[in-house]
């Protein structure tokens, strides 16, 4: 508006930008009404190809997927360009006055932006035709996951990582933390917690996760030592949300991929390929998390007194949460279970110790299962194979895990 303004202060009685507008007060104010009911128009578009999306993604996908159609930045943009596009030409409006010369440099920067009002609605259209593919969707939340799991997950080194066990905490000594309210935990602050606690001299056991879901007067924390406005510190460094996020959750990517895997196997969908997708996805995620430090960490302070201990997820939650809803809701299918052995077989080749293997040895038999009675006796048999090449790649034998002769256990 303030640009609108100051270019209509500009008066051009002859030369360069006085030729820019050969027609008369009247034609500019057409102009400007036209760029105003453009910047609309599309804008009402825009929010409405945005609802179908949100739809469809919601019935289709995952209604947990609706919160990247929140944010996209592209959809952000678009409508920053016809917000200033109606703006601007609202603006300009007041300033066209047959007793005064036609502001050219106003009627110039809105014919600009009312070329990019109609470039800003084919590039968003274009988007949203990217955007609402399942692939990039699929594609969109393994890179959010995986970035999770490298920022909140720690490498696996073998040694020199502490365990909470040396801490020798009795849990009944110890002064429960409760929650000030209900939501989601979106965060837990780990350098706010070793800080107070050296302060006072105390130890904090953190008793939640992030995306777990607590209501107020719930334990989130148990402290030793320390004094009554620990707990202040404490609950402020466990964040809470209304809604649960990925920031440090890298369990709710795998669920995400998960709903897309089972709502592909939907009788009103009944797309197998896409839920093996969602799988191999998961399977990716899945080997990066084997080469992390899983489960309760023990956070030290700068002169290496164990301050704080924040619990986490371990290889069998992740396991079950990859494996349980596909093999219920797409166990008679054996596109999919073939899909879950193969994901477990590439799992399995990346173990780094007994304990991971004999986790994925146990989901591989909770996924093989009970073959079901309606399969042919070539897709048992293919049930069967997949599942010998899962303990093949456990006990090493890499060639075996992999002979494949034509595709059959690595294609869809």
């Amino acid at each position: 508006m303030a640009v609108s303004w100051a270019l209509g202060q500009v008066e051009p009685r002859s030369g360069f930008l006085a030729g820019l507008w050969p027609a008369d007060t009247s034609a500019a104010g057409t102009l400007l009404q036209l760029v105003a009911t453009t910047a609309v128009t599309i804008a009402t578009l825009t929010f409405s190809i945005t609802i179908v999306a949100l739809q469809l993604a919601s019935q289709q996908f995952s209604p947990r997927l609706l919160r990247d159609f929140v944010r996209d930045g592209v959809t952000k943009r678009v409508l920053s360009v016809l917000t200033a596009a109606f703006l601007f030409a609202v603006t300009g409006l007041r300033g066209v006055n047959s007793a005064q010369p036609v502001p050219t440099l106003v009627l110039l920067v809105a014919a600009l932006l009312g070329a990019a009002c109609v470039a800003a609605l084919l590039a968003f259209i274009s988007h949203m035709v990217r955007m609402l593919r399942v692939d990039t969707m699929m594609t969109r939340v393994h890179d959010d996951t995986r970035r999770a799991i490298e920022t909140f997950y720690g490498p696996y080194t073998g040694h020199g990582q502490r365990s909470p066990d040396e801490l020798r905490l009795e849990s009944r000594e110890g002064r429960p933390v409760h929650a000030p309210r209900s939501g989601f935990v979106e965060v837990v602050d780990t350098d706010t917690l070793v800080e107070a606690a050296r302060r006072r001299d105390a130890v904090v056991r953190i008793e939640v996760r992030p995306g777990d879901m607590i209501t107020m007067g719930s334990p989130i924390a148990t402290t030793w030592g320390g004094s009554e406005d620990l707990d202040d510190a404490v609950q402020a460094a466990v964040v809470l949300n209304n809604e649960r996020t990925i920031d440090q959750d890298a369990a709710f990517g795998f669920r995400q991929l998960e709903d897309i895997a089972v709502k592909a196997m939907s009788p009103s969908i009944n797309d197998p390929v896409t839920a093996a997708t969602a799988i191999g996805h998961m399977g990716d995620l899945l080997v990066w998390l084997t080469g992390r430090h899983l489960g309760p960490t023990l956070h030290a302070d700068d002169e290496g007194t164990g301050r704080a201990i924040v619990p986490d997820r371990d290889m069998r939650y992740y396991l079950d949460l990859a494996c349980g809803q596909v093999t219920r809701f797409g166990g008679s299918e054996p596109t999919l279970v073939t899909a879950l052995l193969r994901m477990l077989r590439d799992v399995a080749t990346a173990c780094r110790d007994d304990e991971q293997r004999a986790e994925v040895a146990r989901a591989a038999d909770l996924v093989a299962g009970e073959l079901s009675p309606d399969w042919s006796a070539t897709d048992a048999g293919n049930v069967r194979r997949h599942r010998d090449q899962v303990t093949a790649a456990l006990e090493g034998r890499l060639v075996d895990a992999y002979a494949d002769r034509a595709g059959e256990t690595r294609s869809m």
